[in-house]
């Protein structure tokens, strides 16, 4: 089955059999712009805004070739299923492709701010993660390719729209991509129950990744001496360690919270 579209300079493309699939907001359609534009078929805009993020939109699928529409907010609503799209929404190649940590950072026109999970083996927990990221507005999430789970149906599941929205990044050596990390100008901090530091004491206002382990085993040795520092959650009740998402959630917004807070849109 093939079906036709015609780019803005009019000429008529197909294409052939390709799973399609929907992403939606500003910072997943801009990132996948950005870092991906050939794997973007269609953009589905409202017609009641034209801020800046509106405009770069624009400007970026324009340049790139890529279809726009604009489409209604009610219908916006009904294509993904809620009204969190911010009034974007584009259809893009399903097919998984490799998005590497030098694509995130050469795309970012702010600070970093990553997700680093080191021994999360649980999909659940790895889909939960994605969904805090997302919510935070995280860059990525960053995992080994051995001791991770996999980004399958039940991570998928779980992250309610996030796995099509955050990069999930598998890589051979945790401990050199830190490193990489560190030379790219990105400080990176480990959470430790015996830190010395609480995360609250902090500055977080440049690039940062949060590395966070396994509930109850931790940071491996290596990953541990890897980051650049070491800080604690402080907790008053008698459970000794929190779920990875929640964890990654209390940092990650800890972050946002230093830099001023997200912007509402």
């Amino acid at each position: 089955m093939a079906e036709h579209h015609r780019a803005p300079g009019g000429k008529e493309e197909t294409t052939t059999r390709t799973p399609s699939r929907l992403i939606y907001g500003f910072h997943a359609v801009l990132g996948r712009l950005r870092r991906d534009p050939e794997s973007m078929f269609e953009l589905y805009l409202s017609g009641l805004r034209n801020d800046m993020r509106v405009r770069d939109v624009h400007r970026l699928a324009e340049a790139a070739g890529v279809k726009m529409t604009q489409v209604e907010g009610e219908r916006l609503d009904s294509m993904v299923g809620t009204r969190r799209h911010q009034g974007v929404i584009a259809r893009v190649d399903a097919r998984q492709r490799m998005v590497g940590l030098d694509d995130v950072l050469e795309s970012l026109a702010g600070p970093a701010l990553l997700l680093v999970l080191d021994g999360v083996q649980d999909p659940h927990n790895l889909g939960a993660c994605l969904r805090v990221a997302d919510a935070a507005g995280a860059h990525a999430v960053i995992a080994p390719k051995d001791r991770a789970a996999s980004l399958n149906g039940a991570a998928i599941k779980v992250a309610s729209g996030a796995a099509d929205a955050v990069p999930y990044i598998t890589v051979t050596n945790l401990a050199r991509t830190l490193e990489q990390m560190k030379k790219a100008g990105v400080w990176v901090v480990g959470t430790a129950s015996e830190a010395e530091k609480s995360l609250f004491d902090i500055e977080q206002k440049g690039a940062i990744a949060w590395v966070l382990g396994a509930e109850g085993d931790g940071l491996r040795r290596l990953t541990r001496a890897t980051c650049d520092e070491l800080a604690r959650i402080p907790m008053a009740g008698s459970v000794e360690s929190l779920n990875v998402s929640v964890a990654s959630g209390i940092c990650l917004f800890e972050t946002v919270r230093q830099r001023g807070g997200l912007s509402r849109s």
